[in-house]
């Protein structure tokens, strides 16, 4: 009867208190999903789910140790989640939040298709192209973090992503070949782009500034990062700061429509 008087008193702020608490969740697991972090966060919740359930049954030794632990969290959160932490903060910031209102697109099953789909069959066969010939290249997708801090580095262009648009831009004896491409909903926004480079990662010696830079730009945002290397003409996937394998052309663009959905 208690229990059925407490569900009665149920506020419209206390479920909207829950709502906004399980979006929260939501994000932070799909921030660092498919990362290292996301076993640190799995063992974060446990502890605070420990941390719930001695405190009810008044187990005071545990409950103050986890306590102490708890107490400590957020410098340790901060520590350890540096970069999602970033990426998080970039997201809120960034002008694509605000203009566009993403915030409820970044929960799948919110999600409503506006924008145009980037065509990413073409652009991998222009890397595929590339690849043959041993033409460097370097492709930044632009996910839910906004990147336009970084076109003022480079060249501000408006044109629709095309294979042989792609191809000409890294084209040898062009003028826009130097630096990276910046591509969004099917429009290379910008060329010759000066990305962050990583110097702190130890990567292989086959990679060079093309990779590090790829590297240092997924690291530092959610935006995705293909290279074609002009040493050896592989192309390489970057993703979190991190080298993604694939087997096969086709497997690389599943990849890439799934990681910006």
């Amino acid at each position: 009867m208690n229990i059925f008087n407490d569900l009665l008193k149920i506020t419209v702020i206390d479920i909207l208190d829950v709502v906004l608490v399980a979006a929260l969740l939501y994000y932070i697991y799909k921030l660092v999903k498919g990362t290292v972090a996301i076993n640190i966060f799995i063992g974060i919740v446990i502890i605070y789910l420990i941390y719930l359930i001695t405190e009810t049954l008044q187990m005071k030794m545990l409950s103050r140790i986890l306590g102490g632990f708890m107490s400590v969290g957020l410098i340790a959160l901060i520590v350890v989640f540096q970069q999602e932490i970033r990426k998080f903060l970039l997201m809120v910031g960034s002008t694509n939040f605000a203009k566009r209102g993403k915030f409820l697109k970044q929960f799948k099953f919110l999600k409503t298709e506006t924008e145009n789909p980037t065509d990413i069959a073409s652009i991998i066969a222009a890397c595929k192209k590339m690849s043959s010939t041993k033409t460097g290249a370097l492709i930044v997708f632009e996910n839910h973090n906004n990147l336009d801090f970084l076109t003022t580095t480079g060249d501000a262009m408006n044109i629709t992503v095309s294979q042989p648009i792609i191809e000409s831009i890294f084209f040898k004896n062009s003028p826009l070949h130097d630096g990276a491409i910046i591509i969004a909903h099917n429009i290379v926004k910008a060329t010759r782009v000066i990305l962050p480079v990583n110097n702190d990662k130890n990567l292989p010696s086959r990679f060079g500034l093309r990779h590090r830079a790829a590297v240092g730009i997924t690291e530092k945002t959610d935006a995705l990062a293909v290279v074609v290397s002009e040493e050896t003409g592989q192309i390489s996937y970057f993703k979190d700061g991190e080298f993604i394998m694939f087997k096969e052309a086709d497997e690389l663009i599943e990849l890439i429509k799934k990681d910006l959905s």
